[in-house]
């Protein structure tokens, strides 16, 4: 990392910025289904409702002093809550060793917004439409502002991937009375298109729809008599647009694209 880049651009502090994103990304996943505020109000053991101390606050260390319980009353806490402030403390340090302050902040942050619809979807196969909605206002705010991917290339992205996945889902339920994907999935293309632009959005699909077969072989082979039922694509595609976010940064996804 150059002397002359800023203390705050360093992969360090994107990943003590991610730990306290993640703990936020958790309990807002934990909650917000069920119908429980995360936005007002202090934090509360998931257990008891008391109110907690800044102890119980420090992201992964408090889940490992406590060993994984709570300090008021000993109930477990859950697991979701030191995974997510892992996964977001990994994408706040890559993202801000890949890439410049600016790009780097923009990439965390479309790193953790991600994180928090995909862990949405694997657990309620439930992408909010107010979530993605941030998502896709955020991605056009930073066209915009000239940050990353130019506005005209952003727009094509966010009009082609909505457009194009409402074209199959609509083809979908015509051909087979049903529906075989959410509108959740739509309007999530539609706002990586926003955020990477078009040319990114052929290797978005390519790298989910893999992912996405690879965990129906898993599924298929430990459950060989069962049905696979329903997918969260939207998870695979939050994944695979992180790390074409991040080939992004070496070129990689231009030279592949000429």
């Amino acid at each position: 990392m150059p002397a002359s880049l800023p203390i705050w651009a360093s992969p360090l502090s994107g990943a003590l910025l991610g730990a306290i994103i993640g703990s936020f990304v958790a309990t807002l996943v934990l909650r917000w289904p069920a119908g429980r505020s995360v936005a007002t109000g202090r934090s509360r053991c998931d257990g008891c409702d008391r109110p907690l101390s800044a102890p119980d606050l420090i992201p992964l260390l408090s889940f490992a002093l406590y060993r994984g319980r709570a300090r008021c009353c000993g109930a477990p806490i859950a697991a979701l809550h030191p995974l997510t402030e892992a996964l977001a403390m990994l994408i706040g340090a890559v993202a801000f060793a890949v890439a410049p302050p600016l790009d780097a902040l923009a990439g965390a942050l479309f790193g953790w917004m991600l994180l928090a619809l995909a862990l949405l979807d694997w657990r309620h196969f439930w992408l909010p439409a107010r979530l993605t909605l941030a998502l896709a206002l955020a991605g056009l705010a930073l066209g915009v502002a000239g940050v990353g991917v130019d506005l005209p290339s952003r727009i094509i992205g966010g009009v082609a991937g909505f457009a194009m996945f409402e074209a199959v889902r609509l083809g979908y339920r015509a051909l087979r009375h049903r529906d075989g994907m959410g509108g959740g999935d739509v309007r999530l293309f539609g706002a990586i298109g926003l955020w990477l632009g078009w040319r990114a959005l052929p290797f978005v699909l390519l790298g989910a729809s893999l992912a996405g077969l690879a965990w129906c072989l898993i599924l298929a082979a430990r459950r060989p008599r069962t049905p696979i039922g329903k997918v969260q694509f939207g998870a695979f595609l939050a994944l695979a647009a992180w790390l074409v976010w991040i080939a992004g940064q070496t070129s990689l996804i231009d030279q592949l694209g000429q």
